[in-house]
């Protein structure tokens, strides 16, 4: 147990904790939450690595963060995933799956025919942790941190139509079960990858002011539920000090297993989200429908 509740910062958690000589890469570092857990853990003593589409953003935030390096990463195309994981070289300590898109308005499809949401939000961050494994495994004790949401509680995994082929398209419905996806995605890595010392847990940030809303006409959350950017990466960067895998956390703390109907911006996490066989089962979809070498 832990003295962090929802209005820690990534800073109040990772005070005297010292990351010195462990690499952390970051997705979709250069806006959001993501500049501040890059910073809170470049802070802490970790080499980082910001992975982002926009080179030149990433690289002006790297230019404030002590000893940061930027690599270009486009998680809506399998190819720059296969790319990217053929240039990284040497162990990964942490991996924080920060990256992500909310409420596309038209159904839209990457090159590989993917809706774009499920292929950003967890298809390709679910290629980058599989094709980085041998690196994960090399550091001895890596942790992944896979970002979710409470959007997921209304949305059970939909195996037979992941890419929205034969329902009617819903922008909201279809961010959630992406981000059922990332908790599944931390509920397996750790099932499988336990004997290498890796270990994944899923977080819901909060409710963040960011880009992430762009799609949807800002914040809805009551003012009172929000919080500050340095607030949205706490746990964060607490799930990337972890030695225990395969749960979900949300301000600074392990979630409850829901056992009735959500709460309208109420927290909690859905049973079937931790669920070892959807899990297993998605795991096994995925492996299918990408192909990442090291």
């Amino acid at each position: 147990m832990n003295s962090f509740g929802f209005s820690s910062t990534a800073s109040d958690v990772l005070a005297g904790v010292d990351l010195t000589g462990q690499r952390a890469l970051i997705t979709g570092a250069n806006s959001g939450i993501g500049v501040e857990t890059a910073r809170a853990l470049a802070a802490a003593g970790a080499e980082v690595v910001l992975a982002v589409r926009n080179v030149v953003a990433g690289k002006e935030i790297a230019s404030n963060i002590s000893g940061a390096a930027v690599a270009e990463l486009d998680l809506a195309s399998l190819d720059s995933v296969r790319a990217f994981v053929r240039a990284w070289d040497g162990p990964l300590d942490i991996l924080v799956n920060n990256a992500g898109i909310m409420g596309i308005p038209e159904l839209t499809r990457t090159p590989e025919g993917h809706e774009l949401q499920f292929a950003v939000n967890f298809l390709g961050h679910f290629a980058l942790v599989d094709g980085l494994h041998a690196a994960l495994a090399a550091a001895g004790g890596a942790r992944i941190v896979s970002l979710s949401s409470n959007a997921h509680l209304m949305a059970p995994p939909v195996f037979d139509d992941l890419d929205w082929v034969y329902r009617p398209y819903t922008p909201i419905g279809a961010y959630g079960e992406s981000k059922t996806a990332t908790v599944l995605l931390a509920v397996e890595a750790t099932r499988r990858w336990a004997d290498d010392g890796i270990v994944a847990n899923a977080v819901n940030p909060g409710a963040i002011a960011t880009n992430l809303q762009k799609h949807t006409g800002g914040l809805r959350t009551p003012v009172e539920r929000r919080k500050t950017v340095q607030q949205g990466a706490a746990t964060s960067v607490l799930a990337a000090t972890l030695t225990t895998g395969g749960r979900y956390y949300e301000d600074c703390a392990e979630a409850p297993v829901l056992t009735g109907p959500p709460v309208m911006f109420g927290g909690g996490v859905a049973p079937f989200a931790l669920d070892p066989g959807n899990a297993e089962r998605l795991w096994e979809i995925a492996s299918d429908l990408v192909t990442v070498q090291p």
